[in-house]
């Protein structure tokens, strides 16, 4: 059955993302040149710009689907009828799963702060990963179980403790270590 016009340009989009990935995890986005991306992805330059302004273009579409994945199986482990700290601590163990795929991290806490800059990879984790904390971080102070404290400071600092975690386990550090301690942070914040 021959594909529609718009199965084809999905097609090359997801190609170009994940041949995209492989390049940028295996060298870097600075080492990486767009010739390399596309005869990865079997296609030719002219696709690859009418997808994307740019490489920069791209690399922004690779984040963006890396951090879909992550905020996904953080949404997967933690449904609405899990008590909130309970949810943050499941949510806080997803994300050392999720970030555990191979490059991932590298990608997402290393290659896209120095090829995007800090304030865009921020906008970008705060339709996805971001959120989700913050979420969950708003509902287990409305139903009393956390201190009170302001949300954006609170949701920062967790998730630059959830990064340094990632960014430990993936330098080959014991994963159970780093989440009894991030368990411990978010016991920390508990209403006594």
């Amino acid at each position: 059955m021959a594909r529609t016009n718009r199965e084809r340009t999905e097609a090359t989009r997801a190609a170009l993302i994940q041949a995209a990935r492989g390049r940028f995890v295996a060298q870097g986005y600075a080492a990486t040149g767009t010739p390399d991306i596309v005869a990865a992805a079997g296609v030719t330059r002219g696709a690859l710009y009418h997808h994307f302004a740019d490489k920069l273009d791209l690399f922004r579409a690779v984040v963006e689907t890396e951090q879909a994945a992550v905020a996904a199986a953080i949404e997967a482990a933690t449904p609405r009828s899990l008590p909130p700290l309970q949810a943050l601590k499941a949510g806080s163990a997803a994300f050392l799963e999720a970030m555990a795929v191979p490059g991932r991290t590298r990608l997402l806490l290393v290659e896209a702060p120095a090829a995007l800059g800090v304030a865009a990879l921020d906008a970008i984790d705060a339709s996805h990963g971001g959120r989700t904390l913050r979420e969950g971080l708003a509902q287990a102070m409305d139903e009393g179980l956390l201190r009170r404290l302001p949300p954006e400071p609170l949701a920062a600092l967790l998730s630059a403790a959830f990064d340094r975690a990632a960014r430990a386990v993936a330098e080959g550090a014991d994963r159970q270590a780093w989440q009894e301690t991030l368990d411990a942070l978010v016991d920390g914040l508990a209403v006594a």
